[in-house]
């Protein structure tokens, strides 16, 4: 089956080109006599839109939800939800010049090895642009959780080796990068800006932390939420790695390290980032995901064309430093996305206590 649906319950499918027409997604599953309008989505797409970070591109996209259907008298009506988000600062110019050049560390390469034919505007839809209909969908999401109380919270933990020493989640939305340590945000600009002059890119960490999730949600065996979690990050086109609670710091810890004792009042500690054997345990789920550098980048590489002639490629156009802090949005709208799934799996066929 093809790949652009993610959820059981709460199903969403994205669709459109970062140099076509727009993108969008069709939400199936959403509950009836939700509030919902297109105002809703502002401050979730402003996270998401270039201009926030020093290390954004320069490209300006208004990112305007329409609700084309699902949607009557402010309230969802149980049928599937379509949103458009119609791309308005395309320039397709620098693409046209490289389009039978595979861009290293881009999907140009496998995309054109898998299908054949690719669209090369902008990397087509492999772009970064198709995250915006997965943030818009978070939005819907995020309604169906708050409901339960969950609350789910993503910062910026590293870039480029410059590390937050502290985490005040007051400070997130006061830092340029979401940074949640105000002094490494200051050296966090400064890198980005070297970096810039120097033509080339960083990565980075993301720490997400889902609050109030209650215990119970995940299914065994292959759909443990830990594993659904960890498959909704991944699909993020710049993540490379992912690891929940202390993640691969458990490998060099005993069992008697690693696990978490239990007392009347709850786990007197969080190795296990809130899920054991896949099901949610009720303390914190934390997540951190490992963003890679952009690939695009105006340094002079190495690269073949479609018919794989060697090729000196120096890129020209409007690219970020690095996906973050703009995927830190993106992150959080997927993990939304899979926890409104599983609560509402959950809902429909979980035990009755």
């Amino acid at each position: 089956m093809p790949g652009n649906s993610f959820g059981q319950v709460f199903r969403i499918t994205t669709f459109g080109e970062s140099h076509g027409w727009g993108v969008g997604v069709v939400i199936d599953g959403c509950p009836s006599k939700i509030p919902l309008s297109e105002k809703d989505f502002n401050e979730a797409m402003a996270k998401r839109r270039p201009g926030r970070s020093p290390s954004d591109t320069s490209r300006k996209e208004q990112d305007r939800v329409e609700i084309i259907s699902g949607v009557f008298q402010g309230l969802t009506t149980g049928s599937p939800i379509t949103i458009l988000i119609r791309n308005q600062d395309v320039d397709s110019t620098p693409y046209e010049k490289i389009k039978d050049v595979f861009r290293p560390g881009h999907a140009d390469y496998t995309y054109f090895k898998k299908y054949g034919h690719r669209d090369y505007r902008g990397g087509g839809r492999s772009s970064a642009r198709e995250t915006a209909a997965r943030v818009a969908a978070g939005v819907v999401a995020e309604k169906i959780i708050a409901d339960a109380g969950i609350k789910v919270i993503g910062y910026t933990l590293e870039l480029g080796g410059i590390r937050a020493e502290r985490i005040d989640l007051d400070l997130v939305d006061k830092s340029p990068f979401l940074c949640p340590d105000l002094e490494a945000s200051e050296k966090m600009e400064r890198l980005v800006e070297d970096v810039r002059k120097e033509g080339d890119s960083i990565g980075g960490i993301v720490e997400v932390l889902v609050k109030g999730c209650p215990a119970g949600l995940g299914e065994p065996v292959f759909d443990k939420l830990d594993a659904d979690l960890a498959k909704a990050v991944m699909s993020v086109g710049a993540v490379k790695g992912v690891e929940i609670g202390a993640g691969f710091k458990a490998a060099k810890m005993k069992g008697s390290e690693n696990n978490d004792p239990i007392t009347p009042d709850g786990f007197a500690s969080n190795n296990s980032g809130g899920i054991l054997g896949g099901i949610s345990n009720g303390e914190d789920i934390i997540l951190r995901v490992a963003v890679k550098p952009i690939p695009s980048i105006s340094k002079e590489q190495d690269t073949i064309d479609k018919n794989g002639n060697p090729v000196k490629l120096k890129l020209k156009g409007r690219y970020d430093v690095s996906a973050i802090p703009r995927i830190v949005p993106v992150l959080e709208a997927m993990i939304k996305i899979t926890i409104a799934d599983h609560y509402l799996r959950q809902k429909i066929y979980g035990g009755q206590r």
